[in-house]
């Protein structure tokens, strides 16, 4: 877990709207931004999984999948998290980070173990995409014993660039942090 001297001054405030959220699931959702190998966008909702770093996050995916062309052939990418009880939105910016291998391996065990078994059963699924036959298996659970397939796909984003935008008030207030300014405050038009 990141020390609180390294932590990132927008950091709480994600964290205190997420917290508004209360249980609801919504609070973890997040859209991530790619691009196509034909240069067109594609956006899709993942989970958040957690902080790998003070300004990287992590979600998970699942490696037969487009995104990993993608994100070879463009690691740049754009999140947006809106988190509609607090009346925020925050659009984070970054790339895809790369891990030494034994680190990835550690870390993608890490978040397979911490997956309860309906979580887990996703990777358990067909490959994404592809045709839907009457012979497919959904099952509903990977038991802990599980092995973690070589699918199962970390994606760790380290952040260069966040924006909230908070839709209370008049006129909205909307700020932006980067980290090539050691994540001075900067307020912007909304």
């Amino acid at each position: 877990m990141p020390t609180a001297d390294r932590m990132p001054p927008w950091r709480p405030l994600l964290r205190s709207a997420r917290q508004r959220e209360g249980r609801s699931p919504q609070a973890r959702w997040l859209q991530l931004a790619t691009v196509a190998a034909d240069g067109t966008p594609r956006v899709r909702t993942l989970v958040f999984r957690g902080w790998g770093e003070a300004n990287a996050l992590d979600l998970l995916s699942d490696g037969r999948s487009a995104k990993p062309t993608e994100l070879a052939q463009q690691p740049a990418v754009e999140l947006c998290w809106l988190l509609p009880k607090a009346r925020c939105q925050f659009r984070l910016r970054g790339r895809i980070q790369s891990l030494p291998a034994e680190r990835q391996e550690h870390e993608r065990q890490h978040h397979w173990q911490a997956l309860t078994p309906g979580g887990r059963a996703l990777w358990g699924w067909p490959p994404p995409g592809t045709a839907l036959t009457a012979a497919a298996g959904f099952p509903r659970e990977l038991p802990d014993t599980t092995p973690m397939p070589a699918h199962f796909m970390l994606l760790r984003i380290a952040l260069d660039q966040v924006e909230l935008l908070e839709l209370t008030g008049h006129p909205h207030r909307r700020r932006r942090w980067r980290e090539s300014t050691a994540w001075a405050e900067e307020p912007l038009n909304p």
